[in-house]
């Protein structure tokens, strides 16, 4: 992976995204029996036509479903990322970037993954939103703007590093 380049691959992952990922898909197969007991149970109470228990269980059953046919589509197709792999002198996937709001004159650290990790409250940063693309590829010092919901923004990059596990 050349310097401020995405890996080729459909699902970007960290170490740790991959861990969270894979532990979520075992919680939700184990999660299956509890569900096809609820699914059981409701059934008992008669009339499925207007059996909301019945029904508020399938649901369950549909999302868990689906969840997990998602899950066993991306964990095995995914390129993980170690810290090893992530270049410090410029911005990339994995990177943690300490930038400087040019005009709140605060400063602060954005990691830049991929949407399956993303969580801007976390100051996780999706490579695909606005902010993540203009940073891509960026050195310290470079000045960086984009539009985000709030606005326009403007930071300089004051440090790169890779993610750590």
């Amino acid at each position: 992976m050349e310097p401020g380049e995405l890996p080729k691959a459909r699902y970007i992952l960290t170490t740790r995204g991959y861990e969270r990922l894979k532990k979520e898909l075992e919680e939700l197969q184990h999660k299956r029996g509890q569900v096809a007991s609820h699914i059981r149970l409701a059934k008992s109470y008669g009339d499925l036509n207007e059996n909301f228990e019945y029904h508020e269980a399938k649901r369950e059953q549909g999302f868990l479903e689906s969840r997990i046919l998602e899950l066993r589509e991306i964990l095995p197709n995914a390129r993980v990322i170690s810290p090893a792999e992530v270049h410090t002198h410029t911005i990339g996937f994995g990177s943690v970037v300490r930038v400087r709001d040019l005009r709140l004159n605060q400063e602060w650290e954005l990691r830049l993954l991929g949407p399956l990790e993303a969580d801007p409250e976390d100051d996780r940063i999706s490579y695909e939103s606005p902010l993540g693309a203009a940073l891509l590829g960026k050195k310290i010092g470079d000045i960086v703007e984009a539009r985000v919901p709030v606005g326009m923004v403007r930071y300089e990059i004051k440090g790169i590093r890779a993610y750590d596990e």
